[in-house]
Protein backbone atom coordinates (compact mmCIF):
# COMPACT_ATOMS: atom_id res chain seq x y z
CA UNK A 1 0.00 0.00 0.00
CA UNK A 2 1.56 3.38 -0.93
CA UNK A 3 1.73 6.39 1.60
CA UNK A 4 -1.36 8.43 -0.61
CA UNK A 5 -3.61 5.17 0.10
CA UNK A 6 -2.22 4.43 3.83
CA UNK A 7 -3.22 7.96 4.32
CA UNK A 8 -6.56 7.74 3.05
CA UNK A 9 -7.09 4.26 4.37
CA UNK A 10 -6.18 5.73 7.96
CA UNK A 11 -8.80 8.89 7.17
CA UNK A 12 -11.37 6.85 6.13
CA UNK A 13 -11.22 4.07 9.33
CA UNK A 14 -11.20 7.14 11.79
CA UNK A 15 -14.32 8.67 10.10
CA UNK A 16 -15.47 5.61 9.99
CA UNK A 17 -14.82 5.09 14.14
CA UNK A 18 -15.85 8.29 15.01
CA UNK A 19 -19.39 7.89 13.39
CA UNK A 20 -19.80 4.25 14.67
CA UNK A 21 -19.17 5.96 18.17
CA UNK A 22 -21.52 8.96 17.32
CA UNK A 23 -23.87 6.45 16.27
CA UNK A 24 -23.86 4.30 19.23
CA UNK A 25 -24.33 7.15 21.73
CA UNK A 26 -27.82 7.14 23.34
CA UNK A 27 -30.31 9.39 22.52
CA UNK A 28 -32.80 9.33 25.17
CA UNK A 29 -36.46 9.77 24.62
CA UNK A 30 -38.04 12.50 26.56
CA UNK A 31 -40.01 10.59 28.41
CA UNK A 32 -37.40 8.30 29.58
CA UNK A 33 -34.83 11.20 30.57
CA UNK A 34 -37.61 13.07 31.90
CA UNK A 35 -38.32 9.96 34.50
CA UNK A 36 -34.56 10.04 35.23
CA UNK A 37 -34.86 13.23 36.52
CA UNK A 38 -37.57 12.70 38.47
CA UNK A 39 -35.96 9.59 40.27
CA UNK A 40 -33.14 11.17 41.13
CA UNK A 41 -34.97 13.97 42.64
CA UNK A 42 -37.42 11.54 44.48
CA UNK A 43 -34.03 9.99 45.75
CA UNK A 44 -33.05 13.24 47.10
CA UNK A 45 -36.38 14.24 48.14
CA UNK A 46 -37.26 11.74 50.05
CA UNK A 47 -40.75 11.47 48.07
CA UNK A 48 -42.42 8.79 48.64
CA UNK A 49 -45.04 9.15 45.90
CA UNK A 50 -42.52 9.60 43.36
CA UNK A 51 -40.65 6.34 44.54
CA UNK A 52 -44.00 4.88 44.41
CA UNK A 53 -44.89 5.89 41.07
CA UNK A 54 -41.03 5.13 39.52
CA UNK A 55 -40.31 1.90 41.04
CA UNK A 56 -41.90 -0.91 38.76
CA UNK A 57 -43.78 -3.18 41.79
CA UNK A 58 -41.28 -6.11 40.74
CA UNK A 59 -38.38 -4.16 41.96
CA UNK A 60 -35.09 -4.94 43.00
CA UNK A 61 -32.25 -3.73 44.21
CA UNK A 62 -28.60 -5.79 44.31
CA UNK A 63 -26.78 -2.94 46.93
CA UNK A 64 -23.49 -2.72 48.10
CA UNK A 65 -23.47 -4.76 50.98
CA UNK A 66 -24.94 -7.82 48.76
CA UNK A 67 -28.02 -7.50 50.02
CA UNK A 68 -31.30 -7.91 48.13
CA UNK A 69 -34.14 -4.93 48.43
CA UNK A 70 -37.35 -5.03 46.74
CA UNK A 71 -39.32 -2.01 46.41
CA UNK A 72 -41.35 -1.24 50.09
CA UNK A 73 -37.45 -1.69 51.13
CA UNK A 74 -35.85 0.93 49.25
CA UNK A 75 -38.78 3.89 49.48
CA UNK A 76 -38.43 2.98 53.33
CA UNK A 77 -34.77 3.48 53.14
CA UNK A 78 -35.11 7.41 51.32
CA UNK A 79 -37.87 8.23 53.52
CA UNK A 80 -37.41 7.27 57.03
CA UNK A 81 -36.96 9.82 59.67
CA UNK A 82 -33.41 10.85 59.89
CA UNK A 83 -32.58 10.08 56.17
CA UNK A 84 -31.49 12.86 54.32
CA UNK A 85 -29.71 12.88 50.62
CA UNK A 86 -27.89 15.90 49.00
CA UNK A 87 -28.14 15.97 45.28
CA UNK A 88 -25.62 13.87 43.57
CA UNK A 89 -24.25 14.15 40.48
CA UNK A 90 -23.23 11.17 38.02
CA UNK A 91 -20.02 11.17 36.50
CA UNK A 92 -18.29 8.32 33.69
CA UNK A 93 -22.12 8.02 32.69
CA UNK A 94 -23.48 5.03 31.31
CA UNK A 95 -27.01 5.27 28.70
CA UNK A 96 -27.51 2.34 26.79
CA UNK A 97 -31.34 2.72 25.06
CA UNK A 98 -33.84 -0.01 23.62
CA UNK A 99 -37.09 -0.41 22.31
CA UNK A 100 -38.79 -0.20 25.95
CA UNK A 101 -35.82 -0.68 27.95
CA UNK A 102 -32.37 1.23 28.92
CA UNK A 103 -29.61 0.96 31.43
CA UNK A 104 -28.75 4.18 33.24
CA UNK A 105 -25.52 4.14 35.14
CA UNK A 106 -22.63 5.74 36.34
CA UNK A 107 -20.36 6.63 39.40
CA UNK A 108 -21.81 8.90 42.00
CA UNK A 109 -20.86 10.09 44.94
CA UNK A 110 -23.80 10.66 47.94
CA UNK A 111 -23.55 12.83 50.78
CA UNK A 112 -26.12 13.21 53.20
CA UNK A 113 -26.85 12.08 56.71
CA UNK A 114 -28.94 8.58 58.14
CA UNK A 115 -30.11 8.13 61.42
CA UNK A 116 -28.81 11.58 61.79
CA UNK A 117 -25.13 10.84 61.21
CA UNK A 118 -23.56 12.39 58.15
CA UNK A 119 -22.46 10.29 55.35
CA UNK A 120 -20.25 10.05 52.31
CA UNK A 121 -20.62 6.99 49.95
CA UNK A 122 -19.18 6.78 46.20
CA UNK A 123 -21.04 4.18 44.41
CA UNK A 124 -20.84 2.38 40.78
CA UNK A 125 -24.72 1.70 39.70
CA UNK A 126 -26.67 0.40 37.56
CA UNK A 127 -30.41 1.17 36.95
CA UNK A 128 -32.70 -0.93 34.52
CA UNK A 129 -35.34 1.06 33.18
CA UNK A 130 -38.44 -0.81 31.43
CA UNK A 131 -41.11 1.10 29.90
CA UNK A 132 -44.88 -0.88 30.31
CA UNK A 133 -47.70 -0.02 29.55
CA UNK A 134 -46.45 3.60 27.97
CA UNK A 135 -44.44 4.40 31.70
CA UNK A 136 -40.74 3.90 32.28
CA UNK A 137 -39.77 2.79 35.75
CA UNK A 138 -36.78 1.17 37.31
CA UNK A 139 -37.11 -2.63 37.36
CA UNK A 140 -33.99 -3.30 38.78
CA UNK A 141 -30.73 -1.68 40.08
CA UNK A 142 -26.93 -2.92 40.74
CA UNK A 143 -24.84 -1.14 43.23
CA UNK A 144 -20.93 -1.49 43.87
CA UNK A 145 -18.44 0.35 45.72
CA UNK A 146 -15.65 1.21 42.24
CA UNK A 147 -12.00 0.28 43.52
CA UNK A 148 -11.01 3.51 45.17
Amino acid sequence: MNHSNLVAFCAYTTLAFINAAAASAAVLPTDLAKAVTAYDAAQVNGDRAELERLLANDYTLLNSSGTIENKAQLIADYTAPGYKLEPFVVREPIEKVWTNGAVMGGIATLRGTDGGKPFTVTLRFSDIWAKRHGVWQVIYTHVSRPPT
